[in-house]
C-alpha cells in the first residue's frame, strides 16, 4: 500500500534576524510534517515564534535554513513570482485583522482572489454559496464599513475557501472579536474546513480554539515543546516525534 506524503513538512528549521549588533534567533531547528486533512492548532506565547511560523509556511518569509515542502514543493527559496502563484492556487488565509478591500463588497472580496488569477466570474456562483453559508446572503452588496466586525471575518472566511485551497491557514483568527462573536466564527471556519475537506493550520494563543485542533503543536522560545494528537474525543494519543511521525 502506498503512502500518501505530507501536505506540509518541515525539516530543520531555523530563522534569524539582526537587531543592530545582534543577531535573534526566531525559530531554532523545527521540524514535523501535517498529514492532508488534519487540522493542527500551533500554540504560544506572545514571542514563541508562531507567527513567523505561519509566514515561512506560507511563503511569506525565507528560513535562515532549513527546508519547508509545501505539497510536493520545496518553496524555502522560491523567487516570489512562483511563490504567488502557488500560494495562490494551495493556500486560502485567515487573518485576525481581516485584511478586507474597503472599495469592494462583500461578495467582491470573496471573489478577490479568484479575480487576481483571472477567474472572476467563473467563480460568482461558489461565492455566492460561501456567503450564505457563513450567513451572510443578505449582505453581499454591504461594504466592509457597513459591516461588523464578526461579519467582515466571515467575509473573510469565505474568501479563504474559495478557490478549494488543500490548505487553510488561519492567524488568531478570532483575536479581535468578543467571545460570542469569536465561538460563532470558530464555529463558521469549522463547518467550512469539515465540508471542504482541506487542512486547516491554526495559530493561536488561545486554549480554548486549540483545544478544538486534532493536533496541538506547543511553541516556546522558538521550539516545539510538545506535539500531541488527539483522538476524536478530544483525548491525547502521545507526543509525537518532531518529523511527524510516531
Amino acid at each position: 500500500m502506498s503512502i500518501q506524503r505530507p501536505i506540509l513538512e518541515i525539516r530543520g528549521l531555523c530563522k534569524t534576524i539582526h537587531s543592530g549588533t545582534h543577531e535573534v534567533e526566531i525559530l531554532r531547528g523545527i521540524a514535523f510534517a501535517i498529514p492532508r486533512g488534519q487540522f493542527v492548532a500551533i500554540r504560544g506565547p506572545s514571542g514563541s515564534g508562531k507567527s513567523t511560523l505561519l509566514g515561512l509556511m506560507a511563503g511569506l518569509d525565507t528560513p535562515t535554513a532549513g527546508t519547508i515542502i509545501l505539497d510536493g514543493w520545496e518553496i524555502s527559496h522560491l523567487g516570489e513570482d512562483e511563490m504567488a502563484l502557488l500560494r495562490g492556487r494551495k493556500i486560502g488565509f485567515v487573518f485576525q485583522s481581516y485584511q478586507l478591500v474597503p472599495t469592494l463588497t462583500a461578495e467582491e472580496n470573496v471573489l478577490l482572489p479568484l479575480d487576481l488569477a483571472g477567474d472572476g466570474y467563473a467563480g460568482l456562483d461558489r461565492a455566492r454559496e460561501l456567503l450564505d453559508r457563513v450567513g451572510l446572503a443578505d449582505r453581499r452588496d454591504h461594504y466592509p464599513v457597513q459591516l461588523s466586525g464578526g461579519e467582515q471575518q466571515r467575509v473573510a472566511l469565505a474568501r479563504a475557501f474559495i478557490r478549494k485551497p488543500p490548505i487553510v491557514m488561519a492567524d488568531e483568527p478570532t483575536g479581535n472579536l468578543d467571545g460570542a462573536n469569536g465561538r460563532h466564527v470558530l464555529e463558521m471556519l469549522l463547518d467550512l474546513n469539515r465540508r471542504e475537506q482541506t487542512t486547516l493550520i491554526l495559530v493561536t494563543h488561545d486554549a480554548e480554539l486549540a483545544a478544538h485542533a486534532g493536533r496541538l503543536i506547543n511553541l516556546r522560545d522558538g521550539q516545539i515543546e510538545s506535539d500531541e494528537t488527539r483522538d476524536e474525543t478530544g483525548d491525547e494519543t502521545g507526543d509525537e516525534t518532531t518529523d511527524g511521525h510516531r
